[in-house]
């Protein structure tokens, strides 16, 4: 995998450029992340809600 251009300048980039460009790990690596954040949520309204039981 080399540079993407015709010229091997950094000079040439003009817009974002990292690993996946094009693809569909962008994608693939968001869907992901989503997961987490939807599993902590989850399990953290979990744990505070049980937290929140023994006052009542």
């Amino acid at each position: 995998m080399g540079f993407p251009y015709e010229e091997a300048n950094w000079a040439v980039v003009d817009g974002a450029m990292f690993m996946g460009w094009g693809g569909s790990a962008p994608g693939f690596y968001t869907l992901i992340a989503a997961v987490i954040c939807v599993g902590v949520l989850v399990v953290g309204h979990r744990s505070e809600a049980k937290k929140a039981k023994r006052f009542d």
